[in-house]
């Protein structure tokens, strides 16, 4: 069973780089759909966008498992060792990453599902800085991660990190945004600051896709 360890591991993280992107694909195309006001109706885009919350929730999922998950293949692998206490401890902030999230799903709109989004902003903060520093320090030091293709992707991740931060922080205007479109209807008014908002947003989600595919290409090439 140990000599299956590595490749189930490989498995799973293919299969959350897979949920990941793919649904984060299907959340875009919605949005886009959403953005249409002269194809659809107020109400035929807000059941649009209460679907993209819904397919939202897959890929904020696998990014939360992609952290327990990623540190345990390096380990596995050979790659950087790691004590049990840090791989409990990986497993511990996956585990209440994931918890936040849903639970902050499902009680949206209330002050728990605020302090839900609070915690996982500093997990998120945390975390990025704990990449960006590993894959930094391990390119100019050749060290914890001596190959350079593995410490480029915990870099790349850190970068991914740092977009999603810009994506909740350029996307933070929708909320009042979408309330007036509610309150007052379909108007150039309420539109376009919304659009524009939209436009800004989708800068740093192409940042986060191309970090993605940057990342898988190379963990399975290797080209360095």
């Amino acid at each position: 069973m140990a000599e299956l360890l590595y490749p189930i591991l490989v498995f799973v993280h293919l299969l959350l780089f897979v949920l990941w992107l793919g649904a984060d694909v299907g959340v875009f195309l919605l949005g886009q759909h959403f953005r249409r006001r002269s194809r659809y109706t107020l109400d035929q885009r807000i059941a649009l966008l209460k679907l993209l919350v819904e397919v939202d929730m897959v890929p904020r999922s696998a990014w939360a498992l992609m952290v327990p998950v990623s540190l345990t293949l390096v380990h596995v692998g050979g790659y950087w060792p790691l004590p049990i206490w840090a791989l409990a401890l990986a497993w511990g902030v996956g585990a209440l990453w994931l918890a936040l999230v849903w639970d902050a799903h499902l009680h949206d709109q209330t002050p728990r599902a605020a302090r839900d989004r609070r915690i996982e902003s500093v997990l998120r903060y945390l975390l990025a800085a704990f990449y960006l520093a590993l894959g930094g320090i391990s390119l100019w030091k050749g060290t914890p991660l001596a190959a350079h293709w593995l410490a480029t992707k915990a870099l790349m991740f850190g970068v991914i990190f740092a977009a999603a931060i810009m994506i909740d922080v350029t996307f933070k205007p929708v909320g009042a945004q979408l309330g007036a479109l509610l309150r007052q209807g379909s108007s150039d008014a309420t539109e376009l600051p919304l659009l524009r908002t939209m436009n800004r947003t989708r800068v740093w989600v192409w940042v986060v896709y191309l970090m993605l595919l940057a990342t898988a290409f190379l963990g399975v090439v290797k080209p360095f």
